[in-house]
């Protein structure tokens, strides 16, 4: 154990803890995978600006899904690319709280994302002709705030209660800063961590898994009792892909739970924590621009070639 007055603001992070003949391919393919989840993210986004046609509500909530995902891959890759070419662990305190404070933002605003695009899709198939009066700019922007409100409120004391400890120790137990890592460098008790941690962590879970489980139940009686061709055909394109990308997250996360009962696994685990930010941040541009009519339909206008007449 350091003693507290002698703890260093430089902290000593572990190793992803891959084979060191692989570093090379290691290296590269997360450098590819985070140069191509940025190009698909910004470019996903700069169409639907650019598009007055796609400037509706479910475009722009998603939105919201692109940039957290270009966050959440930001606060990790490039620090971890680093680590890897300059074999350096260390990172300075600041940095790592500002680092914990991202990360869960974006694992949190992940969860709320997908909340508010539900509602909206929940008001696209049962209250059609109501959709636009009550899906306008001032609630698409009331929307947007609360799925990043919430998360920064909530981590935001998440994070305040693990810096308010002293620290006894400067090594991180993990290979990037994570909220328990941080509280682990004190000394001192941390059970109202653990607590305060457990209840955000139900009440994420229990708000998002609820929310869109009573949408979605809502969304099949319409389309049962109806029996519209049309909305069927509505409610698969649309809903489809965000129930997949909410599954996606879903299994990405007990996956990391389920390894917990491993401990000896550090490397799988490790390797899951950075699938859990890159795997949601390929497939929710690629889902969503593919099972979507009018924005797969823009993306095709750029990438086809263009003919002229002879």
């Amino acid at each position: 154990m350091e003693n507290s007055s002698s703890v260093s603001d430089i902290l000593v992070l572990e190793e992803l803890g891959h084979p060191e003949s692989s570093t090379y391919a290691v290296f590269f393919t997360l450098l590819f995978v985070y140069i191509a989840l940025l190009i698909t993210n910004f470019g996903v986004l700069i169409i639907i600006i650019a598009e007055k046609s796609l400037h509706q509500p479910m475009y722009l909530l998603f939105c919201n899904l692109s940039v957290n995902d270009i966050l959440g891959n930001t606060i990790l890759l490039p620090h971890l690319l680093y680590d890897m070419a300059s074999r350096n662990r260390l990172m300075f305190y600041n940095n790592c709280v500002t680092q914990v404070f991202f990360t869960h933002v974006y694992a949190s605003a992940s969860h709320t994302i997908l909340v508010v695009m539900a509602i909206d899709r929940y008001v696209a198939i049962c209250k059609p002709l109501r959709y636009n009066a009550i899906m306008t700019a001032k609630a698409v922007l009331v929307l947007s705030v609360s799925a990043w409100g919430f998360p920064v409120v909530f981590v935001g004391v998440l994070v305040g209660l693990s810096v308010r400890l002293s620290r006894c120790r400067s090594t991180i137990p993990n290979f990037y800063c994570d909220n328990a890592s941080l509280f682990k460098l004190s000394c001192e008790n941390v059970s109202i961590n653990n607590i305060y941690g457990l209840f955000y962590s139900v009440l994420l879970l229990g708000s998002s898994m609820g929310t869109i489980a009573v949408t979605y139940i809502s969304i099949a009686v319409t389309c049962w009792t109806k029996k519209s061709a049309e909305l069927n055909s509505k409610a698969i394109q649309t809903c489809a892909s965000h129930l997949v990308l909410y599954l996606i997250l879903l299994l990405m996360g007990y996956l990391i739970i389920i390894m917990h009962r491993f401990p000896e696994e550090r490397f799988i685990r490790k390797l899951l924590a950075v699938l859990i930010h890159i795997v949601p941040g390929h497939f929710n541009p690629i889902i969503y621009g593919l099972q979507t009519k009018h924005l797969k339909l823009k993306i095709w206008k750029i990438f086809r070639p263009k003919t002229t007449e002879t």
